[in-house]
């Protein structure tokens, strides 16, 4: 019976070499050619962007214009009263703010900003979610300690997106 599997598995083996080695040789002798992206694929226009999406790229390019040079350094160096994304290049925060916080809660920057002064934080909303940034941070560190979840939770975290799905009201209707 051993010698019965022991013969099965090697002709096995030998067929699947030959099979292998046939495709090398047919592909080798192929000439090659790269493929052509399909004209329609290359047509393909990309979704319009929001009217809010829109207005925070304006801001976005106004503001990197205005640290020009100065993109990789700590954002604190960078811009005034920045409190708990410390470290990150002033760059990154723009892309953070932009693409992160507004996207998730479909607002524009003056949501939570004063537009003559986006240090200031007069604005309520501003205030919030510096206190739901806080709350984020504490469970995405209670997902890392979490023992029993499968898969491990290394990989595992929520962000602003994860409740807001784009809306300010996280317990907005229709969802």
């Amino acid at each position: 019976m051993k010698l019965q599997h022991a013969l099965f598995l090697l002709a096995l083996m030998t067929c699947g070499t030959v099979a292998c080695w046939q495709i090398a040789t047919s592909t080798a002798q192929q000439p090659q050619t790269q493929p052509q992206p399909s004209p329609q694929a290359a047509a393909t226009p990309a979704a319009p962007l929001s009217p809010t999406q829109e207005t925070n790229n304006r801001f976005v390019k106004q503001i990197s214009e205005s640290i020009a040079g100065r993109e990789n350094l700590p954002a604190e160096q960078v811009f005034k009263n920045i409190q708990h994304l410390k470290g990150v290049p002033a760059g990154r925060l723009l892309r953070i703010m932009n693409g992160g916080y507004s996207r998730a809660l479909g607002v524009a920057c003056t949501h939570c900003h004063v537009e003559q002064d986006f240090s200031s934080d007069d604005k309520r909303p501003k205030r919030a979610a510096r206190e739901m940034a806080v709350m984020h941070r504490s469970i995405n560190e209670q997902l890392g300690k979490m023992q029993n979840l499968e898969p491990r939770p290394q990989g595992r975290a929520i962000n602003c997106s994860t409740c807001h799905r784009g809306a300010i009201n996280p317990m907005a209707e229709g969802r």
